[in-house]
This record gives C-alpha cells, structure tokens and sequence, in this order.
C-alpha cells in the first residue's frame, strides 16, 4: 500500500518575503521563492530580532529613552551579540527623533491579510506610535545591512496603506530603517495606482514560480 504523498504548501507570502522577492531580478527571484515554499512545507523559521523589537516597544511603553535597548545587548544570547550591538545606535537615534519619550506611547497594532490577486501576503507591522499631537504611526524595521531599496519601500508602505483600516485606524505607515535610525513614509507623488499594478505583476510571477518550484 502506497503513502499518498503530502500536499504541495499553497502559495503565501510575510510583507518582510514578499517585499524582498520584489527587490530581486532574474534567476535569483525563481531561488528565492523556492526558498520561502521550502521554508513553508518545513514551518521552519526563527526570528534573532524578538527580543530586540521587545526591548524597543518597552522604551515606547515605559518612556525611557533607550535603557532598555542598552540592557538587551547584554542580555541576549551571546551569538546574537554583535547583531545587537549593530542595531542599536540606530534603534536609539530613532527614538530620540520621537521628541520628548513621555510625548510618544506604544499602540496596538493588528495583522492583516492583503490579497495581491490570488496571493495571500500577511501584513505584520511591528508596532504602533501614538503621539501627543495626535499622530498615529504603524511601524515596520528594517533590520538588513543594506537600506531599503526604492522599490521594497513603495511595496512595504503602499501595502501597509493599503489595510491600515484594519492594521491602525488612521495612522500613517513608517519604515524604519533601524541601523541607520531613518524613518521612510510614502513619497508625495507616489502613485497608487500604478504601484498596485506593478505589484499585482509581481505577485502573479510569484505564484508562478512557486507552483514549478522543486
């Protein structure tokens, strides 16, 4: 009697996947998704920044100023150290950049499902900022070596607009480069439109892909 063999993981996308399939060109877009169905089958995956991204959400919180940022460096597990160390003058740049700590608190943020024709891609901010003026701010990191490209900035803010009914009634979507301590929003002469074009080109080769993928 033979086994059935398991089903194929449907085709599904995180805003961090999708964003990062954008930016890539050629063959290595066809290695990268085939990497994230992989990754999919195995529900494998480990995310080094949690604890970071707490420490973060606690300065907000608690409003103070980065003591906790400086107190995950030494509490982290040693192989994830020097990340840390790299993250944090950023981190803590982009938290002074909020004004005075007790002007800005921590805000719930929720997850979303976008639809980009048939793919599913899971919004996920990180956080949200409530300031005293009454701005409101869905934050995503960036936590790469390299800065966001043009191209995942527009696909990350245009996609976090796109639900931010559901993600953070009314606040504004901000990409925060965090090595660097640089706060990204939409370009005034973006256009919708034509980024939803675009991405709805992007997701449909993605699907593509995944369904010829190994």
């Amino acid at each position: 009697m033979t086994t059935p063999a398991s089903a194929p993981p449907t085709p599904y996308a995180t805003l961090l996947g999708f964003t990062r399939y954008v930016d890539r060109t050629g063959p290595t877009k066809a290695t990268f998704v085939g990497g994230l169905r992989k990754q999919r089958a195995s529900r494998s995956g480990f995310n080094p920044h949690s604890q970071f991204v707490k420490a973060l959400k606690a300065d907000i919180a608690f409003h103070t100023g980065g003591t906790h940022l400086d107190q995950v460096v030494d509490v982290v597990k040693p192989r994830w150290r020097p990340l840390y160390q790299a993250l944090v003058p950023g981190a803590t740049a982009w938290l002074h950049s909020l004004g005075e700590p007790r002007a800005v608190d921590l805000a719930q943020t929720r997850d979303a499902l976008a639809m980009l024709g048939d793919l599913p891609v899971k919004i996920n901010p990180h956080f949200g900022v409530r300031h005293a003026d009454g701005r409101v701010e869905a934050v995503r990191l960036h936590f790469d070596e390299a800065p966001p490209s043009e191209e995942a900035t527009l696909a990350t803010l245009h996609l976090m607009t796109r639900h931010m009914d559901g993600v953070l009634p009314h606040a504004e979507p901000v990409l925060v480069d965090i090595r660097r301590g640089e706060a990204h929003r939409m370009p005034s002469g973006a256009r919708p439109e034509q980024i939803e074009r675009w991405l709805a080109g992007e997701a449909a080769a993605f699907r593509a892909i995944w369904a010829t993928a190994a």
